[in-house]
């Protein structure tokens, strides 16, 4: 007899592609070409009020400011003016901007919080799904109705408790609150729902105690949900304005989306247009690159939590 293997997963072909494009075709319950077509380029559309700002930023990034100033929304360089140039990612490394220190608080920032909020969020939702300590719904109630409150509404409060802390301009003041998240223990616990007991009663069979179950059988099954919930603290840190504005107000322990919209009122009317443009295209692409790479993760870890 010969061993069987597990199927690899491929992406499918372009003979499979077509085939699957005209068994669909055939389907008697598809909607018909003309439907079809009309979907596609509603897609397009919309799709285009997406991509357009993007290209017009990674555009502006290379023009002179007069460019920029004759030509605010054009999707070209006017050679007259002095366009393409590198002057706006020059600009990056100027004294007055410190791009380099401030990606170093975000890579720093975002790296911290999305470790910690990773750990806490699969320990309290490993412990609200299969733990049944007294209060335990009352808990998963206070932590949902956390979600529910507005972050604007938590700005002063929590201003006021690093005040006391001694945390405003500090590393800890940055990390420490964002490291606790409602949504990461709500996914957690609900993809963690769905695994059998069987597994867990197998391990204590075999001698695991709780936290070795939880290591060696639980999270390696939880990896969609894990790497789901890893995506978005890490856009989610990457992209935060809020805390980072009310926790440093001092210009080298800024954080990107904070020192580029501080710019522009250091500069006033002479706002370096182009190099700030430059500066968010080189701040969206990591985010970019991170979705597309594990989105396929991202997909299983969101529909398994919400099918508990």
């Amino acid at each position: 007899m010969t061993a069987t293997t597990a199927p690899v997963d491929v992406l499918p072909s372009r003979r499979e592609l077509r085939r699957r494009r005209r068994r669909a075709e055939a389907d008697p319950l598809a909607p018909p070409l003309a439907m079809r077509r009309f979907i596609y380029m509603a897609l397009a559309v919309a799709s285009a009020f997406y991509i357009l700002p993007f290209l017009l930023a990674v555009i502006t990034s290379f023009k002179t400011l007069p460019d920029y100033a004759a030509n605010t929304s054009s999707l070209g360089w006017d050679a007259e003016l002095g366009s393409p140039t590198l002057d706006g990612v020059r600009g990056l490394s100027s004294e007055r901007i410190l791009f380099p220190r401030w990606t170093f608080n975000s890579v720093l920032v975002t790296t911290c919080v999305v470790i910690g909020r990773v750990l806490l969020s699969a320990l309290a939702g490993y412990a609200l799904a299969r733990i049944r300590f007294p209060g335990y719904k009352l808990v998963f109630g206070l932590i949902l109705s956390v979600m529910m409150i507005p972050g604007i509404v938590l700005a002063i409060p929590r201003f006021l408790l690093l005040k006391e802390l001694g945390w405003i301009n500090s590393y800890a003041g940055l990390i420490v609150p964002l490291v606790f998240d409602a949504f990461g223990i709500f996914l957690m616990k609900q993809f963690m729902e769905q695994i059998p007991m069987e597994l867990e009663e197998a391990a204590a069979i075999d001698g695991a105690g709780r936290f070795a179950t939880f290591v060696k059988v639980i999270l390696p099954i939880a990896r969609p949900a894990v790497i789901t919930l890893t995506i978005l603290s890490t856009v989610g840190a990457w992209n935060e304005f809020l805390h980072p504005l009310i926790a440093a107000n001092q210009n080298d322990m800024r954080t990107l989306p904070v020192g580029l919209a501080q710019l522009r009122g250091q500069f006033g009317s002479s706002t370096p247009w182009p190099t700030i443009m430059a500066a968010s295209v080189v701040m969206t692409i990591p985010m970019a690159v991170i979705y597309f790479v594990f989105q396929r993760y991202f997909r299983e870890g969101m529909s398994g939590a919400v099918k508990g």
